[in-house]
């Protein structure tokens, strides 16, 4: 039976960073643990974060990304230095990785990942999920899991992103740091169950950029232009400008159907650009030519009605059950890097308290990346821009 404890930390020293968690979340007995999952900010160097951990907990797998911030039981928190841990102890679950996967081989590298894991285990219920944020094709990579696993298995989880500068990000396998890596986790305690969901909060403005020109995750004209020109026009953004200049403002909206957009709360999907080569840009999905897009706005209304609506939606699926962790995938730009609007503690406070068990905040473990997995219309789904909340429980 698996069982989950997390801590979080702001702390300048990334080895004292790693014990201050591993001491805060499972108390003397953290060299016990089985499994070891750390987010911590982009200041943090990687390689010294696994080493440690690797050094206090010597049976443990242990498996890292870098974000923009994280939230823990403990709240939220974005600074340069954070470091967020989910401790488990257990033995079911198993793990694969991969280096260098980017868009064009995205669906290659998951299913050799997925094709191993189901050979490591076969009773495999739920998929964690962590990939690389920078120049993915992730539809690509949900595909190849679905192939091997089923589309009744459910995939969460998100892409690893910097300080909303789209430059480099960070994976980690054990000891192995990468910057287009990926790890699979597959959990198979029979006794678990999970809800996933995600929301946003955007809405749609003006008229629609239509992709005339693409290969698989890259576009390459709107409207018959030069896809990265013209997209900085719309912003009203000048040449020479950077993804993480587009990223706060440049939320792409995918039109969903009717029945989709009930249950989403809003009527489109929306995706981020973290990538551009000249005027090619590297969209998030793989889109075909013909492809509408419109620009967004954030509605703060929205934004927290919509997670009220997300929260009650989950705790009614659970039926009344305790929950026993939660992982939570959020947008870096709806925490503070997006004009600092956003009132973070309590928008946490609303997620974070109608999950509590006997008044305690249940183990937590939160990024701000650039990207989050959740099931949509029943089915696995790609997200940008969401919070989206990965409830498990027993």
């Amino acid at each position: 039976m698996l069982n989950f404890f997390s801590s979080s930390t702001r702390m300048v020293n990334t080895a004292r960073g790693v014990q201050e968690c591993l001491e805060a979340a499972m108390g003397s007995d953290y060299a016990k643990s089985d499994l070891l999952i750390f987010h911590a900010s982009i200041g943090h160097d990687f390689e010294e974060l696994v080493n440690e951990a690797a050094r206090l907990a010597p049976k443990a797998r242990i498996v890292a990304a870098s974000c923009c911030g994280v939230v823990g039981r403990e709240g939220v928190s974005e600074s340069m230095k954070d470091i967020a841990l989910m401790a488990v102890q257990g033995k079911e679950f198993s793990m694969v990785s991969c280096d260098q996967i980017y868009g064009l081989n995205s669906y290659e590298k998951s299913l050799d990942m997925a094709k191993t894991l189901k050979a490591q285990d076969a009773n495999i219920n739920m998929l964690y999920f962590l990939a690389s944020g920078i120049d993915i094709a992730n539809d690509q990579c949900i595909k190849a899991f679905e192939e091997v696993f089923g589309s009744e298995v459910t995939i969460f989880g998100a892409t690893s992103s910097d300080n909303m500068k789209g430059n480099i990000s960070y994976q980690a396998v054990d000891t192995t740091v990468t910057e287009h890596g990926a790890y699979l986790i597959g959990f198979s305690d029979p006794t678990l169950k999970i809800e996933t969901q995600a929301t946003h909060g955007f809405v749609a403005i003006g008229e629609p950029l239509v992709v005339t020109k693409s290969e698989g995750h890259i576009i390459k004209e709107f409207n018959g232009k030069p896809a990265w020109s013209e997209y900085l026009n719309r912003l009203g953004l000048v040449n020479g400008s950077t993804c993480g200049d587009t990223i706060p403002i440049g939320a792409l909206g995918e039109k969903l159907n009717a029945q989709l957009a009930k249950e989403y709360g809003n009527e489109h999907l929306l995706r981020v650009v973290t990538k551009h080569e000249g005027d090619d840009m590297h969209y998030a999905t793989t889109i075909k030519e013909g492809t509408e897009l419109w620009l967004t706005t954030r509605d703060e209304e929205l934004i927290f009605s919509e997670m009220d609506r997300m929260v009650q939606d989950i705790k009614d699926r659970m039926k009344g059950s305790d929950t026993v962790a939660v992982f939570h995938a959020d947008c870096l730009a709806r925490g503070r890097f997006l004009f600092n609007r956003i009132i973070k503690e309590e928008l946490v406070g609303k997620m974070q308290f109608p999950f509590y068990v006997n008044g305690e905040c249940p183990p937590w473990l939160g990024m701000y990346g650039f990207g989050e997995f959740a099931r949509l219309g029943g089915e696995n789904e790609y997200h940008n821009y969401t919070t989206a909340l990965y409830v498990i429980y027993r």
